[in-house]
């Protein structure tokens, strides 16, 4: 039997269940059974078509006539390359599959946002499942870039690699604009506009842009940028005064990518493992980045609202 004093309690006071706001993971971070199944299955059929493809297709030089990358002739990286084979670095290849296994996440995190009630106090990001969507596209696309690049080691796959890992953040951007400012008016008699379509193209946009014009710009730059805008943008949201976060996914979320810089740069040096040892240390990159942009994700989905959205003023 429920407590009537509850109905008495200030919000901070009462149960999870009742009070969402009282637990930021509350209702926003976890999925139902069924869409974990579809999700690894759907991860096991990709796996399975890419094994088909690469083994129909090892020893057939598939790659000869595209251009060749730098990397082919002089490797950046520690693991042996196979030139004949379709897919020439095979782990720093495969690793690339957790950026595609965050981005079904992500899209799975959509769907369920967009067929359950909307929760009063949920976040922005909860809010916006289109969002979810968009980010959940960066990220397989960043796992097709990446990963072309690394089976193929040719111009073409080095500029689609570099341009594919801007988006993941251009959305992260969107979405801290998105929570400061959800919604324009255009005049007193008309209902206010959501400015998602808004950021969501200029991300598309953008996207486009820095992989058109990739080859007359520094990646080094608009990556230290990128993610210089979502660092501040990220701390300017733990100062908002009607929303809070889970600030442990931050944490995660660098602590990840700390790891994977210091794997991949012991790999540059060639001081990882060798040359066909498959724990290679682009690989790890790949892997605890992907993990960096999971943790970030949900470090925007546990936020909630302090107190109920106020009802609009009467005209």
């Amino acid at each position: 039997m429920p407590d009537p004093t509850d109905a008495a309690k200030p919000p901070d006071t009462l149960p999870h269940a009742l009070n969402p706001s009282s637990s930021p993971t509350t209702g926003t971070l976890f999925l139902p059974t069924r869409l974990h199944i579809v999700i690894w299955g759907a991860l096991a059929a990709l796996t399975l078509a890419l094994v088909i493809v690469s083994s129909s297709l090892a020893g057939k030089r598939f790659w000869a006539d595209w251009q060749e990358s730098g990397n082919l002739r002089r490797p950046n990286y520690a693991e042996r390359i196979y030139h004949d084979n379709f897919f020439r670095t095979r782990a720093n290849t495969w690793s690339n599959l957790a950026y595609v296994a965050v981005g079904f996440y992500a899209l799975a995190f959509a769907r369920h946002d967009r067929r359950r009630p909307r929760a009063p106090l949920a976040g922005y990001l909860v809010q916006t499942p289109p969002l979810s969507v968009l980010f959940g596209l960066a990220l397989c696309w960043l796992g097709t870039g990446s990963g072309m690049f690394h089976a193929s080691l040719t111009r073409f796959g080095q500029q689609l690699d570099v341009a594919s890992m801007y988006g993941g953040l251009l959305v992260f951007i969107a979405i801290s604009l998105g929570r400061w400012l959800p919604e324009i008016r255009l005049g007193r008699a008309r209902p206010p506009l959501p400015t998602w379509p808004f950021f969501g193209g200029l991300v598309v946009v953008a996207c486009a842009l820095l992989f058109r014009y990739k080859w007359s710009m520094s990646a080094t730059n608009v990556l230290s940028t990128l993610i210089l805008g979502v660092t501040v943008l990220s701390i300017l949201d733990r100062f908002h005064p009607t929303r809070r976060m889970a600030v442990r996914w931050a944490f995660a979320s660098v602590a990840a990518l700390v790891a994977g810089i210091t794997c991949r740069q012991l790999d540059v040096a060639g001081r990882f493992s060798g040359p066909d040892a498959w724990l290679q240390g682009h690989a790890i990159w790949h892997v605890l980045t992907a993990a960096s942009f999971g943790c970030t994700y949900l470090y925007y989905r546990s936020e909630v609202l302090r107190s109920p959205p106020a009802p609009p003023s009467p005209k």
